[in-house]
């Protein structure tokens, strides 16, 4: 995946673009601190990431077996899946200061952050309990900036309207929350979360085939697998938009961000599986 800081020069140990973080040039590890985002490639953080990563943006028509959802983008890497609002809070903060960056600039600095990635969470957790309201604040930032946020919901069969989950359960109007369907439109039987309040839509996420570590495919099951597909949508929706949008986007982020969103949830397939059981009572179509 293409570099999303050209700015940068790696492994100089010097912020070269002067964005506050130094040699991120893929994106930033905020668990560690530093630029670096693959660890041992058979790790099963490295193999989600990548499989993830490929099911947004993998470029296809290349005889290289699979395709993302939007084939030419850019994809910011960041090391900040975890239970610890801290470390979320870091990584969160990363692409807020990003895009702040790249609109105080007016493009010349930052990066034009349009959607966030969340294929993770904790089961059964409250988002207004404790520290993890601040998630639900974190949400809200980025979408105040233009920044949707895609979110798996739980890989157990769960009602997240009544047991919680997440960040799937959290509020903010720039959420976007996904559970898991398969080739035949049925909600993943084995376990995936739903909530008639919680839950906005399904997407695919049972048996996909993405990219992994070392120019492999897997096949891979999941939440995690649904919500890059909604995700990618996202990213093709302003890559398709009009110039007008575009610009319009620039000036009024969250309120083009919050109609993004509608059109996405407005335009599901109606899905019986998944009727009374999520918010649009249907499964995500990109066409």
């Amino acid at each position: 995946f293409p570099s999303h800081d050209t700015g940068e020069i790696p492994g100089n140990g010097i912020d070269d673009d002067e964005n506050g973080f130094v040699d991120d040039v893929n994106g930033w590890n905020a668990v560690e601190g530093n630029g670096t985002l693959m660890g041992n490639p058979t790790d099963m953080d490295s193999l989600h990431g990548t499989h993830v990563a490929g099911i947004v943006g993998a470029q296809g028509n290349n005889k290289l077996q699979v395709s993302g959802v939007n084939w030419n983008t850019k994809i910011m890497g960041i090391v900040g899946s975890s239970g610890e609002t801290s470390i979320v809070a870091k990584a969160y903060g990363y692409v807020i200061a990003q895009k702040k960056l790249w609109i105080e600039s007016k493009g010349k600095k930052g990066a034009n952050v349009v959607v966030t990635n969340s294929s993770f969470g904790v089961d059964k957790a409250d988002c207004n309990s404790a520290d993890f309201s601040l998630w639900n604040d974190l949400y809200n930032e980025m979408g105040k900036l233009g920044i949707l946020s895609v979110v798996a919901t739980s890989n157990a069969e769960v009602d997240v309207d009544v047991e919680g989950d997440v960040p799937s359960g959290c509020k903010s109007t720039y959420l976007i929350t996904v559970t898991n369907t398969d080739s035949e439109d049925e909600k993943y039987k084995d376990g995936a979360g739903y909530g008639a309040k919680s839950i906005h839509l399904g997407a695919p996420g049972t048996d996909i085939l993405s990219t992994i570590p070392g120019n492999k495919t897997k096949k891979l099951t999941g939440t995690s697998m649904a919500t890059p597909h909604v995700t990618g949508t996202v990213a093709l929706l302003h890559s398709l938009a009009s110039k007008k949008f575009a610009e319009r986007y620039r000036s009024q982020p969250a309120e083009d961000a919050k109609l993004l969103k509608e059109i996405l949830l407005r335009s599901v397939d109606p899905v019986s599986s998944l009727k009374s059981i999520t918010v649009t009572e249907g499964r995500l179509n990109v066409f």
